[in-house]
């Protein structure tokens, strides 16, 4: 069983790009097109995290509570979860949702700060809340002292942590280094949260699954604070031809984002930087100019787009000529195609 998995946090880092969060009506769009294509892992809520509503005057669309009762019809389907700065972990927050029967809480320190989250690692837990955490700005400390940090905070009883590249400033070997001394350090599992600011969040989820990390924050259409995150699409796409992250159903995600999502987003004047279409141009070596041809076939087939372009190119990425193309989109009419 693939131990590799997406925690997508479009439903919170993502939802810097409209403010503090998303409407009940997207935040449900986003949360079903999300399980629909099997990205289960996913945190939602106030951008700033629970309980900055109240005490940091962080206003979203929904409190926390009514974001909570949301996403109960979600919670049987996934894991579901969210974000908080440990000066807002009190009984109150963590009993409300121990109450709603999330699946985690996701606490937030700077690098070098983790110690002062004891306590509220041991609320959490006390709720039998899983306790995930987060070293923000992981680049304040180097390597060594992140990992002895880490190692700290999971003698406090945090079940898994996140490196987090909070300015997008890491380089490759950075990641590697951190996320190399912090899975030798430690028994449990360690993610990665990359921000693109220096256009390397793919480059380093890459890098840090090849160093041990066992997750990879990520965001539909790379939303998030700043320059945004790894672009869950993208990232599914690049792991999925090295034979990873199969389980993801890539062609339903793609489409979701492509009729659904985007054209929602356009209201919020936010736009996708990689289309779906020209991700499936990268995934598959297709070139763009052939679009044309494959557009007018598959409306003729009625098939896939996606799917056309990317089998077409397994027999032909050069000079796919218009008869292997009808006879591929032929293939993917039947319901066997991919058996």
């Amino acid at each position: 069983m693939e131990n590799l998995y997406l925690l997508d946090c479009t439903l919170r880092d993502g939802a810097n790009v409209v403010g503090n969060g998303f409407d009940a009506e997207l935040t449900k769009l986003i949360i079903e097109g999300l399980i629909a294509s099997n990205v289960k892992e996913i945190e939602f809520g106030n951008a700033k995290g629970l309980g900055a509503y109240q005490s940091a005057g962080a206003v979203a669309p929904l409190n926390d509570e009514e974001y909570m009762d949301l996403v109960q019809p979600y919670l049987s389907e996934g894991n579901l979860g969210m974000f908080v700065l440990a000066n807002n972990l009190n009984e109150e927050n963590v009993s409300l949702a121990s109450k709603k029967s999330l699946n985690f809480l996701r606490v937030g320190t700077d690098a070098g700060d983790g110690e002062s989250a004891r306590a509220g690692i041991e609320l959490i837990k006390k709720h039998k809340l899983k306790c995930r955490f987060s070293l923000m700005k992981a680049y304040l400390s180097t390597a060594e002292e992140l990992a002895e940090e880490a190692a700290l905070l999971e003698s406090f009883g945090v079940d898994e942590i996140t490196i987090m590249d909070s300015a997008g400033t890491m380089t490759p070997e950075q990641v590697e280094a951190y996320v190399s001394k912090m899975v030798e350090k430690v028994n449990i599992p360690v993610g990665f949260h990359g921000h693109n600011n220096l256009g390397l969040s793919s480059a380093n989820a890459i890098v840090a699954v090849e160093a041990g990390a066992t997750s990879i924050d990520c965001g539909l259409m790379g939303m998030a604070r700043s320059a945004g995150n790894c672009t869950t699409e993208m990232i599914a796409a690049i792991f999925q031809r090295d034979g990873k992250l199969e389980s993801v159903d890539l062609f339903n995600l793609l489409n979701f984002i492509d009729q659904q999502l985007e054209p929602a987003m356009k209201n919020h004047n936010y736009h996708n930087a990689v289309s779906p279409l020209n991700l499936i141009y990268g995934l598959s070596g297709c070139h763009s100019s052939f679009e044309k041809r494959y557009k007018q076939i598959a409306e003729e087939k009625n098939v896939d787009l996606y799917r056309l372009i990317i089998e077409t190119s397994k027999v032909d990425r050069k000079a796919p000529t218009e008869s292997l193309m009808e006879r591929i989109g032929e293939t993917l009419k039947s319901p066997n195609h991919l058996e």
